[in-house]
């Protein structure tokens, strides 16, 4: 059965900065929000690294890239963005991590929940990944399975109200094996004005132009104008 015919109402996708879910779904992201599902963000790390500017501090970052996020999520249509400020750069795939993200997981209640690969791939050029990304994977993947399903694992969580949830569907971004494409042929100019909302870390017309190649060569592959790829589990 596709994900459409399940009855889905909730998303969620965790990431380690401001900006990586808009490059790794944003088209995906869209389409759940046009369709009326409650959809939340959760960004690991406080996005404190990312700029070459000399005259740029931390903590100034810290706050531009928390209102790019929340700007772009409110393009897209999101219910909330979770913001849970471990410092850029520094992630691990800590148990402390993995029960933050466990929470809110029980607090959201997700039927799918989208995440970075935990896997480095050295494929192609010019790019080879961000440890962060590689941390948020794990962490995401070990809070879905097992933390917020287990009663016993994270008592604290129980005495917050938080009860267990099993998510029905965790998708991979960036997977070496994707099995999973989505239209969003139909969505792409929302997930361009989303990206377009980073805007101390990305600018002029080539962010456009990166977004749709991508998600253009991804809809080559099944027969769609534009898709978004994933590797899915279904749990």
């Amino acid at each position: 059965m596709s994900w459409q015919e399940e009855g889905y109402q909730r998303g969620m996708v965790v990431v380690a900065h401001p900006d990586d879910a808009e490059w790794g779904c944003a088209g995906t992201v869209a389409l759940w929000c046009a369709m009326g599902w409650d959809v939340v963000y959760v960004m690991c790390t406080d996005g404190s690294k990312g700029s070459d500017d000399p005259e740029m501090t931390s903590q100034r970052l810290v706050e531009i890239r928390s209102r790019e996020q929340e700007n772009a999520g409110k393009v897209l249509g999101l219910s909330r963005v979770v913001f849970l400020g471990y410092e850029d750069a520094m992630l691990q795939p800590t148990l402390e991590l993995r029960r933050d993200i466990a929470r809110e997981i029980r607090r959201h209640r997700p039927d799918i929940l989208i995440c970075q690969s935990p896997a480095r791939r050295l494929a192609g050029e010019g790019w080879i990944g961000h440890p962060d990304h590689f941390a948020s994977g794990e962490a995401a993947m070990s809070a879905v399975f097992p933390t917020a399903r287990d009663r016993l694992t994270n008592p604290e969580l129980l005495a917050e109200g938080l009860e267990p949830h099993k998510v029905r569907e965790l998708w991979v971004t960036d997977h070496a094996d994707q099995d999973l494409y989505v239209d969003v042929s139909q969505h792409m100019d929302t997930a361009v004005k989303a990206i377009q909302a980073h805007k101390s870390q990305v600018g002029g017309e080539d962010v456009e132009m990166y977004m749709r190649e991508g998600r253009r060569r991804g809809g080559e592959k099944v027969g769609l104008e534009y898709a978004e790829s994933f590797k899915r589990f279904k749990l």
